[in-house]
């Protein structure tokens, strides 16, 4: 990366943090958000802090579910919650999530259109969710195992790899991956038996099955797993900041899509700290720093991603249109069929030893 332009943008941080006081008063902001996943990040919580004189307590989850659970069991707890998008629906129904000022989120007006427009996070003309950041469920590869990067998801299945593949322990992702391998739309899935059929056809290949970044990385780092289903933020940062052979393959069938925004609970006690934790989890600045230290997923900020290095993976990859014609992004489903999916999952999975 050519430092010297990034550290104009890092240094802009300087400038907008001195504008965020004004934003906020003193107070905690409770945050519930993945673990290790920026939002968490110490110089960055330190910054904000010294910025605004809020104190960040952070809170996590493991899943979108178990996300779901702590809203409805912590009423007024959380002022900021990360969501996925395809689950704002339901934490849009549940009326576990509030209307979003978003005239006093200065940076929402460079989040790119479609983001901002995405019919997850808005009802009734109301926003409920402010877009952060958006990546891949693709292939990740241990440079390793491999002279030349595969180019189809069918690698996974070849026999060469035999109990060193590993796919993540996620029913829905499964299911949608399983999609993807047959042909088919992630959200208008018509032939569930070839999904079925195709994932039950790959129990022999898998090691075992992964739920955390650092799972991932441990088994790469000592050499146990060739290629599996990994995040491509978690692929970047497995390879920025930890150093490790690792490699993101997008496949020419295609990638799931997600899309992770920002909420303000219903209840929260410090919603002008929320506003400000948000705007400041948006800002280019931050952005830019995060993915220099750390690695990172594609920002919804625009500025932010012009922000990189023409270079960059998050720029040149993420951003290349043929690349955005074979993913798909995720929609929100309905309990039944969550329940569909986690009943055949569990079916499938009783054939790994």
């Amino acid at each position: 990366m050519r430092m010297p332009k990034l550290t104009a943008f890092v240094t802009a941080t300087a400038v907008f943090a001195s504008a965020l006081t004004l934003a906020a008063r003193a107070d905690e902001v409770h945050v519930l958000n993945w673990k290790g996943y920026g939002a968490d990040e110490p110089w960055a919580i330190a910054a904000f802090e010294k910025a605004t004189g809020n104190k960040v307590v952070n809170d996590f989850f493991n899943s979108e579910q178990e996300m779901l659970t702590k809203l409805r069991t912590n009423p007024g707890l959380y002022d900021v919650v990360m969501i996925n998008a395809a689950f704002n629906d339901q934490a849009m129904a549940e009326k576990l999530i509030q209307p979003i000022d978003v005239s006093k989120i200065t940076n929402y007006a460079d989040i790119s259109p479609d983001k901002a427009g995405s019919p997850m996070l808005a009802r009734d003309g109301k926003v409920y969710g402010v877009p952060w950041v958006w990546g891949l469920t693709a292939l990740a590869i241990n440079e390793k195992s491999f002279e030349t990067p595969p180019t189809s998801i069918t690698e996974m299945w070849n026999e060469a790899h035999k109990g060193r593949v590993v796919i993540r322990d996620d029913a829905v992702e499964a299911v949608q991956f399983g999609a993807i391998a047959t042909g088919q739309n992630i959200n208008d899935i018509k032939d569930m038996e070839a999904v079925k059929a195709k994932l039950t056809s790959l129990m022999p290949q898998i090691k075992t099955f992964w739920s955390s970044e650092n799972d991932w990385n441990q088994m790469v780092a000592s050499n146990q797993i060739d290629i599996g289903t990994y995040w491509s933020g978690s692929a970047d940062r497995a390879k920025t900041h930890f150093k490790l052979p690792v490699a993101l393959v997008i496949p020419r069938e295609g990638a799931v899509a997600w899309l992770d925004a920002f909420s303000i609970p219903v209840g929260a006690k410090n919603v002008a700290g929320a506003e400000a934790f948000i705007n400041y989890m948006i800002d280019p600045g931050f952005y830019v720093e995060w993915v220099t230290k750390v690695g990172a997923p594609v920002s919804a900020n625009t500025k932010a991603v012009a922000a990189l290095p023409e270079d960059a993976f998050n720029r040149k990859v993420m951003g290349d249109p043929d690349v955005a014609k074979r993913i798909q992004f995720q929609a929100p489903i309905t309990d039944a069929q969550r329940e569909a999916y986690l009943a055949l999952w569990q079916e499938i999975k009783v054939n790994v030893k």
